[in-house]
């Protein structure tokens, strides 16, 4: 029998976990929020200090009775959801449907999954951090007023099935900035003349820059004709060669901004596709069956470069 039980978000991750930490701990998933405000009702108590009230989520009735039956098994429990607001508020709803002390040591954090990091990790847990708890819960609240008040009114307006919300006000309101500034612009027109040369074997292209003195700007056709009329017939001469090194570094590695513009721009993904595939990657793939899952990649919803040691080394 486990001495200890570990409660991750997905399984196809706690699979892979459980093998690292060996035979004392059993890690089950809670296959995301166990608990949410209702769907039927606004669930925020607008009257006393927006109050949000929890319910469990329909469907999660039996994971949740799963979980409670092997909590009374175990001597402890870690909550190892995902290093995010979101992971944090996950593993505080599973400390209160669990009763475990959120001052408690109990919460494990890794930005990777490795068996270095896992290990390192459980050697330093700590209580669940309300900050992060309550950034969750005050995005989730913004979400349930500004979406359960708006998008009525668009079903009224626009079309029924739209929703409204913290993210797609934003994203309208920089949509229309942009179209206003498409349609404030004013085009300008510019030329530009390039030219092949060859001396011998060799082969190089250069552009016009200007005068010698200072360098001029192309702006109507009539211009670059003039041009090219004063040079028609000349001979051109190489003033000036400079040799230098450059020093080309490797990109940095991906961030998720980054990951779903590249996914995008050369497979032509969507950023759902691109984050499901991340999060596959993430969690584990199986190499071999020796191996085992391993997991490929660091945590991908991130704004950090953060390489893993294991990858450097």
């Amino acid at each position: 029998m486990a001495d200890y039980l570990v409660i991750v978000e997905s399984p196809a991750k706690a699979k892979t976990i459980e093998r690292y930490l060996g035979k004392k701990y059993k890690v089950k998933a809670s296959i995301g929020h166990v608990r949410d405000l209702p769907r039927s009702q606004m669930g925020i108590d607008t009257e006393n200090n927006y109050d949000p009230k929890y319910i469990t989520i329909r469907g999660k009735g039996p994971v949740l009775q799963e979980l409670k039956t092997a909590a009374k098994k175990v001597k402890k429990i870690y909550l190892a959801a995902d290093p995010d607001r979101e992971g944090e508020a996950i593993a505080w709803h599973l400390a209160t449907a669990l009763n475990i002390d959120i001052n408690s040591d109990c919460r494990v954090v890794f930005n990777e999954i490795t068996k270095e990091a896992i290990l390192e990790s459980f050697k330093h847990p700590r209580p669940i951090n309300m900050d992060l708890v309550d950034a969750q819960q005050a995005r989730r609240i913004l979400d349930r007023l500004v979406g359960y008040n708006i998008s009525p009114i668009l079903w009224k307006k626009v079309k029924k099935g739209l929703s409204a919300g913290r993210v797609q006000s934003v994203s309208l309101r920089l949509i229309i900035d942009r179209e206003n500034e498409i349609k404030n612009f004013e085009p300008e027109e510019y030329w530009s003349i390039d030219a092949s040369f060859e001396k011998g074997k060799k082969q190089f292209d250069a552009f016009y820059y200007g005068n010698g003195k200072e360098k001029i700007k192309l702006t109507n056709e009539q211009q670059v004709k003039d041009i090219l009329k004063g040079v028609k017939g000349s001979e051109f001469e190489v003033k000036n060669v400079v040799k230098k090194e450059r020093k080309r570094n490797a990109s940095p590695a991906f961030t998720t901004s980054s990951l779903q513009q590249e996914a995008a721009r050369k497979l032509n993904f969507r950023a759902k596709k691109t984050m499901m595939l991340a999060q596959q990657l993430y969690e584990g793939i199986e190499l071999s069956k020796k191996e085992g899952a391993v997991g490929l990649i660091t945590y991908m919803r991130t704004d950090s470069t953060r390489i893993s040691d294991t990858a450097k080394t």
